[in-house]
């Protein structure tokens, strides 16, 4: 039997490639409505942004993550009411420093909705809430640090983001997986493999 306390590589890297949910999904709010650089553009547009990148979470770690009747819609609402929240505080801006601030504005409900959700599921729910302001914020500066045309207003960021932010989530995941222990209430069987299917 596989230590559960072992690095799961294989699921790490699974996860980590989950980074084309934000470019499909970023291209699909760019199709749908344009630049975010109004209330209402912020919100559908993280809306659908949401709903691909929720969607490829729980494809991804569909053990983990429960059902998707809740996890998907529940990360679709939490990015859009963030995305309007952070995108109106700076004023629609896009400078690395605004983009950060924006990006930690959007992650704050995202965290709060998925620590709840893996609440029965991980050991330490609440750390996985926590990082999801600052990973989002790293995402946006790694991507305006890239030399994305950041301008053009994205619902999320890009590709260089998107890495960083799967792979390094994909971390936290894995070691707040280890440190859930089988009896934990609502843990699916097989601890050792919730992260990968």
């Amino acid at each position: 039997m596989q230590d559960q306390h072992r690095f799961n590589t294989k699921a790490w890297l699974l996860w980590t490639a989950g980074f084309v949910a934000f470019i499909i999904g970023g291209a699909l709010a760019t199709g749908a409505v344009g630049r975010i650089n109004d209330a209402g553009s912020a919100l559908i547009g993280g809306l659908i942004a949401g709903a691909v990148i929720g969607t490829g979470q729980w494809l991804l770690a569909r053990r983990l993550l429960g059902n998707p009747q809740t996890w998907i819609p529940a990360t679709a609402v939490a990015m859009g009411i963030g995305l309007a929240v952070g995108a109106w505080v700076v004023g629609y801006g896009t400078s690395l420093g605004e983009l950060a601030l924006m990006g930690f504005i959007t992650g704050i409900p995202l965290g709060v909705a998925q620590a709840y959700l893996l609440r029965d599921r991980l050991a330490n729910a609440w750390v996985w809430g926590a990082a999801m302001p600052l990973l989002w914020a790293l995402g946006w500066t790694v991507t305006t640090v890239g030399g994305i045309d950041v301008d053009r207003q994205f619902a999320v960021f890009g590709a260089y983001g998107a890495i960083t932010f799967m792979a390094l989530s994909g971390v936290l995941l894995d070691r707040l997986r280890a440190a859930t222990t089988p009896s934990t209430p609502a843990l699916d069987p097989g601890p050792t493999k919730v992260m990968a299917q």
